[in-house]
């Protein structure tokens, strides 16, 4: 049997902007990747796996 829980959040809004600026970083990351991969299938016609999209990104320590 699987059990449920709903949870509702309020956030202030020093919270409410970083969650917004946090899923706004996440969608660019993700269209950033999707746009490498598009291009990189149509200049080579091969597509680029998870851990070549993952090499392409800077590291941030």
């Amino acid at each position: 049997m699987l059990k449920v829980v709903k949870v509702r959040l309020y956030p202030n809004p020093p919270q409410q902007q970083l969650l917004e600026q946090s899923f706004g970083n996440c969608r660019w990351l993700w269209n950033y990747c999707l746009n490498l991969i598009n291009q990189t299938y149509q200049n080579t016609g091969k597509g680029l796996s998870g851990y070549d999209t993952k090499s392409a990104l800077p590291r941030v320590y």
